[in-house]
């Protein structure tokens, strides 16, 4: 009993949390190059015929 009122102090104690670390700042990184690689792979032929069509209009 005493080891799950420790573990409940620990838990709801304020902790000394002052910022991102390089980590969690790494893992927010790599998830958004991911999300890049899955749109250019989702949307990449789209986009480029977009663009074609685009300068062939405009006579580029």
């Amino acid at each position: 009993m005493l080891q799950i009122l420790n573990f409940l102090a620990a838990f709801t104690a304020e902790r000394d949390e002052k910022g991102a670390t390089a980590t969690e700042y790494a893992l927010i990184i790599a998830g958004i190059a991911v999300a890049i690689v899955a749109a250019i792979g989702v949307f990449g032929e789209a986009l480029t015929d977009f663009w074609n069509g685009l300068g062939g209009q405009l006579g580029i």
